[in-house]
């Protein structure tokens, strides 16, 4: 009788992709651009209502366009800035041939190197999400008899209050990051306060129909996380052959055309060879875009989720080969 067994190698291969993964998560964390983003798309979202309170149209509609651009900005930066530094400043500092030393293949270290900051941006995008939802569900005041929404405010003032405690607590006691543990206090006492939103309605009574939660809303944040990814897929493998001020700036220019990817080169593509390489090759960041579901009022159909998502995974998975491709020959001693 023939025994199955898994080769030694696949866990070890699969220790080594996980603790990879692992400290790059942690690292991102423990960047100081990380938690100022992070906190200055936070204060978006609080003056949001604000600024949104005296447009000529649906006040709320804008609201939830401006909730959603900040979204975006927030994850994209974070994506580019973390994923930018994962492996050029590896190679920078030279610990990069202390890992490959162990030895640990190349291509598993750039797959270890996007999950570890895909995580990290993922819990970004998990919190500003949340923030998203509370300024959508408190609205904007628009009469003077309007009221804010105390419970919105209660709950967003405990899980900043909270957090800002418990991060200088751990700190102080077990000497850990406050800025990281702020972020992941965060993300666990915001999808308590979330969760309690969805049940209460502003007059502290359990009302769950009128919580004003948006499936679009929801949406059209996991679309943007899906942008996001594929953002830091390129952060990577532009990582891999320059440095941070290079691949920050190629990031930047190439989130900015694939806004306009189908106005820019759309309309040539039909005519111009280049149009349609360009076309083809950049990533069309507008299909996770859901303004005119916004301010149209239409739905978002749950099999345009799957489309975008098979879009932005067939795309990561190209960018990571070759991401791969690129560092296989990289001379890093």
């Amino acid at each position: 009788m023939r025994l199955l067994y898994t080769p030694p190698e696949r866990p070890k291969m699969m220790s080594k992709l996980f603790t990879i993964a692992k400290n790059t998560f942690i690292e991102t964390l423990r960047q100081p651009v990380y938690a100022i983003i992070i906190i200055a798309a936070l204060l978006l979202f609080f003056i949001s209502p604000s600024l949104t309170m005296y447009t000529m149209s649906d006040d709320n509609k804008l609201l939830r366009e401006l909730g959603l651009s900040t979204l975006f900005i927030a994850s994209l930066f974070i994506a580019i800035f973390a994923a930018s530094g994962a492996v050029a400043e590896e190679i920078e500092n030279k610990t990069i041939l202390t890992v490959l030393s162990k030895p640990v293949q190349r291509p598993i270290f750039i797959l270890a190197k996007f999950l570890g900051v895909v995580g990290a941006v993922a819990m970004a995008h998990y919190i500003c999400t949340i923030a998203l939802i509370m300024a959508i569900r408190h609205g904007v005041l628009e009469s003077v008899n309007d009221t804010n929404d105390w419970t919105v405010i209660g709950s967003a003032g405990v899980v900043i209050g909270l957090a800002i405690i418990l991060s200088a607590f751990f700190n102080y006691a077990y000497d850990w990051k406050t800025t990281s543990t702020a972020m992941v206090l965060l993300a666990g006492l915001g999808t308590i306060a979330i969760t309690f939103l969805v049940f209460i309605d502003r007059d502290w009574k359990f009302n769950p129909a009128n919580n004003k939660i948006n499936a679009v809303d929801l949406y059209g944040s996991v679309l943007l996380f899906l942008a996001a990814v594929i953002i830091a897929a390129l952060a990577v493998a532009l990582s891999t052959r320059f440095n941070i001020v290079v691949t920050l700036s190629a990031c930047v220019g190439i989130f900015l055309l694939g806004l306009v990817s189908d106005w820019a080169f759309g309309g040539l593509a039909k005519s111009h060879l280049w149009a349609k390489i360009c076309y083809f090759v950049l990533p069309n960041l507008q299909i996770f875009w859901i303004s005119d579901a916004i301010y149209e009022g239409s739905t978002v159909p749950f099999k345009y989720i799957l489309i975008s998502a098979s879009y932005a995974l067939c795309y990561t998975a190209g960018i990571l080969a070759f991401a791969v491709a690129l560092f296989q020959r990289r001379q890093v001693g």
